[in-house]
C-alpha cells in the first residue's frame, strides 16, 4: 500500500467575495503534533474570523481523525474540508483553512464550496512524499568494478548516501527494503559472489520525497 504523507508545510490563499481563505498544510506524525500545530495556526493568525482545523494521522485501518468548524455554521467548515482531505490518499497531514471575513455572508452552500477548494487546493500544491519500508546497506567494491556498482544502485532505486574511497569503495546506500533482494543477486553475479551487501540499519516509517513530475 502506498503511503502518501505531505513532504513540507505548503500554504495557499484563496478568495470568495472578499473573504480570505487561507490553508495551511503539515506533515504531523501523532495526534500532538497535529494539535501542536494547530494551536500555532490560531495564534498566527489570532485576529481571523476563524481557523478550521482537519487532520488525518496515519493510513489505512491505523489512523486517527478529527475536524472543527471553529465556529462556523455547524456541517459547512470542518467536516467538508475533512472530506476533501479523505479523498486526496494522504495521511500524517494536518490542515488549517484560516477565514478573514470579507462582508458578504456566503450562505451554508458558499461555506461548504470555498472551505472544500480551500483544502483542495492546499492538497494540490503541496509536494508528496511516500513513508516507506527501507534497509541502508553498506558494501565494498574493488576499483574496476565502481561504475558498475553505481548503475546496480541505480537499476535498483537505491540512494547512495555515501562513497568512502580508501583500498577498496565503501558504498552506503539505502532500498526499498523490497528491492534489497534483487540488487543482492545482481550484486553477485556481478563479482562472481565474492560480494555482499550488509544490512547495517532498518527504517519502517522512512520518509522519501516523490519525484515532482509525479
Amino acid at each position: 500500500m502506498q503511503r502518501l504523507i505531505p513532504a513540507e508545510r505548503t500554504r495557499i490563499e484563496i478568495e470568495v467575495l472578499k473573504s480570505r481563505f487561507i490553508a495551511t498544510a503539515m506533515p504531523v506524525f501523532s495526534v500532538a503534533e497535529a494539535k501542536a500545530f494547530i494551536q500555532e495556526m490560531k495564534r498566527e493568525f489570532s485576529d481571523a474570523s476563524h481557523n478550521v482545523p482537519t487532520f488525518v494521522v496515519g493510513h489505512g485501518q491505523s489512523k486517527t481523525e478529527h475536524c472543527s468548524d471553529d465556529g462556523e455554521p455547524s456541517g459547512t467548515a470542518g467536516r467538508p474540508a475533512l472530506a476533501v482531505l479523505r479523498g486526496s490518499g494522504l495521511g500524517d497531514i494536518a490542515i488549517v483553512v484560516t477565514r478573514y471575513f470579507g462582508g458578504t455572508l456566503l450562505g451554508t452552500g458558499g461555506l461548504v464550496r470555498a472551505y472544500s477548494d480551500a483544502t483542495r487546493t492546499v492538497i494540490e500544491a503541496v509536494p508528496k512524499a511516500q513513508k516507506v519500508a527501507t534497509h541502508t546497506v553498506m558494501l565494498a567494491v574493488p576499483y574496476n568494478l565502481f561504475e558498475q556498482t553505481r548503475l546496480l544502485v541505480k537499476a535498483h532505486a537505491g540512494h547512495i548516501l555515501d562513497e568512502e574511497f580508501a583500498g577498496d569503495i565503501t558504498f552506503t546506500v539505502r532500498f526499498l527494503q523490497a528491492d534489497v533482494a534483487g540488487f543482492q543477486l545482481a550484486l553477485s553475479e556481478l563479482s562472481n559472489g565474492s560480494i555482499q551487501a550488509e544490512i547495517i540499519e532498518s527504517d519502517e516509517n522512512a520518509i522519501m520525497p516523490l519525484p515532482v513530475d509525479e
